[in-house]
């Protein structure tokens, strides 16, 4: 056992005497010391019940043989961060997650680890820890939200981003603030992660999809009992995986990548995944290359239409058969490789002896796909040279192909003022600009301007385009993750007022209409701002930080 180096021969009688002081005994002290990364808290929805899911895992894990050992991470809510300062802080916080995890298992030379995430840059933080330790690894997120009911219409179901997008509608007078405050009562009626195909249930969901979680931890509901029950199953299985000397490399191969990439096409998950897939290749020793994105999409189809592109949330998708129906109905057609080992010790091929698909309008066969192309889309071209990301299960088919002028501006808060006030025309390419991650810093997730736009009745008029990024909830044609960013010198950084941009989904490309002879003028002009945090830990990142096609990770 790796922990013997703490704990075993006459040396290291005052560790053991640490590890007693701490009440542990001599038979809990001679099993292998199990980590527990829980990041429990009782601010993130998605957190409040992680304290429950860790005490079944330790249950789980007494009951195998072994010794569990709970520590604590941060975590940042999106949702509450969102449209102000702290939403720097996010995307960073993924950084200081894997970094206090790897200290935490390092220092105390714990055999094997237990991660409980569920929000957005915790489970993609503790993915890299695991990927980096290369110990044996589990995941069991807090799980899915249910979705609530619309106040005026229960048979419909609202999520959080009903919220969002109500907050414009008010701006416009479809509804009043009575209207908003009901719907803002009846959004989130559980914990969980937010219901739809977020961020959060998108990480999670290809955690699954991956290898590193078993069956049904990205879909079942926080509120369930077999949540615990799965919890449980962890603990146990975390000690099998330590005596198999299972561990992450043995499970992230390049077909466990592409088949977490099939299942995010065939979802419509999150364009984040982008950033944090990447970041976990590089961490396995991989280069995600953002041109394999579209030549997988090219072929796998889009299966699930889940909030906010569709209807259906993360408890159908889990009652028509979670994320095993997908991969069942993706590897019927051969387009799964069924070989490679997941964390419950078996191969795919094995765990989809049990799957199926309940419910045909939740997970569609390949042959009624709500689109014959997957969620995502790279898009590449003289705005873009290094690629960006849109989520195009969830642009309207009219928007596919758009050409307008652009209206510029520096931050999140300055498009969104002229979103509100109704400054934004039907064809205008709305330009967010040094929001990426070193010119933010932190890259961060907007919402609320494309809420805002959904809300005014343009996201079917209107494109936004950035070196920041959105949230899972967007829904239009947003575009983000724009590279170079601006502050790195990105053409995105000379773009003016009225100059026009093409975008065309279809063909993967997104065009700034200046020849190179002028956007090389205009960048030998351009001066960088001044940093916008000079201080602290995000100071500090933002020196640091890579390109978000690579990840946005941390250079050396």
């Amino acid at each position: 056992m790796k922990s013997d180096i703490a704990k075993q021969g006459i040396g290291r009688a005052p560790h053991r005497a640490l590890l007693k002081a701490a009440g542990y005994t001599d038979d809990e002290i001679r099993r292998p010391l199990i980590g527990i990364a829980n990041s429990a808290n009782t601010i993130i929805p998605g957190h409040v019940n992680l304290n429950q899911i860790s005490e079944a895992v330790k249950a789980g894990i007494y009951m195998a043989g072994g010794t569990p050992v709970e520590f604590g991470t941060i975590g940042v809510c999106d949702g509450i961060a969102m449209g102000h300062e702290g939403m720097k802080y996010s995307l960073g916080s993924r950084e200081l997650i894997a970094d206090s995890i790897e200290i935490m298992a390092t220092a105390h030379a714990f055999d094997a680890m237990v991660m409980i995430p569920n929000c957005d840059k915790i489970v993609p933080g503790m993915l890299m820890a695991a990927a980096r330790l290369d110990l044996p690894a589990i995941f069991i997120s807090g799980g899915p939200m249910l979705a609530g009911r619309d106040p005026q219409n229960p048979k419909e179901k609202v999520d959080l981003i009903s919220v969002f997008e109500s907050v414009g509608k008010v701006r416009r007078g479809a509804i009043s603030e009575q209207d908003l405050c009901d719907i803002e009562n009846a959004a989130c009626p559980t914990c969980g992660s937010c219901s739809g195909m977020f961020t959060a249930n998108s990480m999670n969901c290809l955690t699954e999809a991956i290898g590193l979680g078993l069956p049904g931890n990205g879909t079942i509901p926080a509120v369930m009992s077999a949540r615990i029950r799965l919890a449980k199953q962890a603990g146990i299985q975390i000690v099998d995986l330590h005596d198999k000397g299972i561990v992450p490399s043995r499970i992230l191969s390049e077909a466990a990548f592409e088949n977490a990439l099939c299942v995010d096409m065939a979802l419509g998950c999150s364009t984040n995944t982008v950033l944090h897939i990447a970041a976990l290749a590089h961490e396995a020793g991989m280069t995600l290359d953002l041109g394999r994105i579209n030549e997988i999409s090219t072929r796998i189809p889009h299966l699930c239409s889940l909030s906010p592109a569709g209807t259906h949330h993360i408890e159908d998708l889990h009652n028509a058969g979670g994320i095993g129906g997908v991969i069942k109905t993706l590897s019927e057609a051969g387009l799964i490789d069924t070989d490679c080992l997941t964390a419950t010790g078996k191969k795919v091929k094995e765990n989809l002896e049990s799957a199926q698909v309940l419910d045909p309008e939740v997970i569609r066969p390949i042959d009624r796909a709500y689109h014959n192309f997957g969620g995502l889309a790279i898009l590449f071209g003289n705005l873009a040279p290094n690629g960006c990301v849109v989520k195009q299960s969830a642009v309207a088919d009219h928007m596919m192909q758009h050409e307008g002028p652009a209206r510029v501006f520096d931050s999140e808060e300055a498009a969104t003022e002229a979103i509100m006030e109704g400054h934004i025309n039907k064809g205008d390419v709305v330009v967010i600009r040094y929001e990426g991650p070193m010119g933010g810093p932190g890259m961060r997730e907007m919402l609320t301007p494309t809420s805002a736009i959904a809300g005014m009745g343009l996201d079917g008029d209107v494109a936004l385009i950035t070196d920041g990024r959105f949230s899972g909830g967007t829904r239009g044609a947003a575009i983000g993750h724009i590279s170079p960013e601006a502050m790195q010198k990105g053409p995105l950084a000379v773009v003016e007022q009225g100059d026009i941009i093409t975008i065309d989904i279809s063909g993967k490309t997104i065009t700034l209409k200046l020849d190179d002879a002028e956007i090389e003028k205009r960048l030998s002009k351009w001066q960088a701002p001044a940093p916008k945090i000079t201080r602290g830990y995000m100071a500090r990142y933002a020196k640091q930080v890579t390109s978000a096609d690579k990840g946005a990770v941390l250079k050396g």
